[in-house]
């Protein structure tokens, strides 16, 4: 019996003891299995998170190719921030390429002077004229060549200025100082400061080589002559403001400029011959209303949707080349068809309108009118249909921004259609702009407001007279005499 019982007690102990072992094992291999799956949570947690900045990158590197692939051609970047083929900026040429010869083309009207008109601005007395003789004078036949040059000499004239009756001597205003610049010398600065994109300094230097060095200019002299017109030319400016109150449609435009290192914006109004500059500090509403014209002009504004804009004059008319650039830009990123068509809809449109305007129909049919109207919203339709497939989120975004804007604005887009006096884009303004473009990127900004304000009565007056086709150095020193230049 005895040993019956320590043999069961024996066995019993191992039972036990294998017992708490599995125990053990089961504890750790519980703990193994509870860790494993809190690891398979982070991981899957984790690989959420790869899942989501993968996602990001790719949209991320979507819209840095869309940056990237932003031209003149595309956006409203200008010509100068293309760097296309890894030229840099402004060797870019965007014409398209033809099968025509490179050179002069055949029919092309030639600018060399002819006798003719030589001979017609000697009879007009505004050009000197003088004959030199080669040869032996004493035969009667002879051979005309002629020179047209430039006499460019120093000319002092002394003012003597006698007494009254009363033995007062009354001195004119332009006198009060004993030495004075011309009205000559005056028109020339303020002509290449406009038209040279020069610096005052620059220009005094260049006449006083004109002039052997006897008219001894300054910077600030140049300076002064600048200010000088822009006070006299207030009038003049006036008048055309008023002159462009009565004109059924004025394009508009703004550029950006510095004014002493802080962006500011110079806007033009243009019609087909007058251009009126002013110097604004932003493109705000409340900017706009410090601008008189746009106080009381009750026409139509022609601009690049400027939604400021909408809060003066009757109506609006969108420009239509700047709304292709983006459909084109929106054909490259989204691949869908609907924008490119439209295009091709508003060039055909234009086309069409072109051709009627030749013949001297001055609007569209009805029928015509409400055909094109219906392709239009039907491209527009189409276009919504193909934006809900569009794969890269910032593409699909400014695809349903541009569809939005032109459903929108469809009215402004289309209102060349309805009246022909309204154009196809705000092509002018921008060229009547192209000047300040210029001596931004050359010359640099301005130093304070009123150099800019300065310069935009300056461009006012000789931009005009360009337009009108009126002699520029003659009618600037009629300014400076105080006559009126344009009116």
């Amino acid at each position: 019996m005895g040993r019956k019982s320590n043999y069961e007690n024996g066995m019993y102990q191992q039972l036990m003891e294998i017992m708490g072992r599995l125990e053990t094992v089961e504890k750790d291999s519980a703990q193994k299995i509870d860790t494993l799956n809190k690891r398979i949570n982070v991981l899957e947690n984790e690989n959420l998170v790869l899942k989501q900045e993968n996602q990001l990158l790719k949209e991320d590197n979507a819209r840095l190719k869309s940056i990237i692939n932003n031209d003149s051609s595309n956006t409203s970047l200008p010509p100068s921030a293309d760097q296309k083929g890894g030229k840099p900026a402004n060797t870019y040429n965007g014409r398209k390429k033809t099968e025509r010869k490179e050179g002069g083309q055949k029919g092309h009207k030639g600018t060399t002077l002819t006798k003719a008109e030589i001979e017609e601005k000697i009879n007009s007395g505004k050009c000197k004229h003088e004959i030199k003789t080669i040869g032996d004078t004493s035969g009667q036949k002879y051979i005309t060549k002629y020179v047209v040059d430039l006499a460019v000499e120093p000319v002092i004239t002394e003012i003597h200025i006698y007494a009254d009756e009363n033995g007062k001597y009354v001195i004119p205003e332009e006198y009060h100082s004993d030495v004075t610049y011309g009205a000559n010398v005056k028109a020339l600065a303020v002509y290449l400061y406009s038209e040279g994109v020069m610096s005052n300094d620059r220009i005094a230097s260049f006449l006083n080589a004109a002039s052997n060095g006897e008219l001894e200019l300054s910077e600030g002299s140049i300076y002064g002559f600048c200010k000088k017109l822009a006070q006299v030319s207030e009038t003049s400016i006036s008048n055309l403001e008023t002159e462009m109150l009565n004109q059924k449609v004025v394009a508009t435009d703004a550029t950006t400029v510095t004014v002493n290192g802080k962006q500011n914006y110079i806007r033009n109004f243009s019609i087909k011959n007058t251009v009126v500059y002013h110097a604004m500090n932003s493109k705000s509403i409340e900017a706009l209303k410090k601008i008189d014209f746009l106080k009381y002009y009750t026409g139509t504004l022609l601009h690049d949707h400027e939604t400021a804009l909408y809060h003066f004059g009757t109506d609006h008319a969108e420009c239509n080349v700047h709304i292709i650039r983006y459909l084109r830009k929106n054909t490259e990123e989204t691949g869908n068809t609907w924008s490119n068509k439209m295009i091709t809809l508003l060039c055909e449109m234009n086309k069409k309108r072109k051709e009627l305007l030749e013949l001297g129909v001055s609007s569209f049919p009805t029928e015509t009118l409400r055909e094109y109207e219906e392709e239009y919203f039907s491209l527009l339709e189409k276009g919504t249909k193909e934006n809900e497939t569009t794969s890269h989120k910032y593409a699909k975004q400014d695809e349903k921004t541009l569809l939005n804007r032109m459903e929108k604005y469809s009215h402004n887009h289309l209102l060349f259609l309805h009246d022909f006096s309204v154009p196809f884009d705000d092509n002018i303004s921008e060229r009547d702009l192209r000047k300040a473009k210029n001596r931004q990127k050359m010359a640099g900004g301005f130093r304070k407001a009123s150099g800019s304000e300065m310069y935009c009565s300056i461009m006012t007056v000789i931009e005009t007279l360009k337009k009108r086709k009126m002699e520029i150095i003659k009618n600037l020193k009629k300014l400076f005499t105080g006559t009126p230049a344009i009116f």
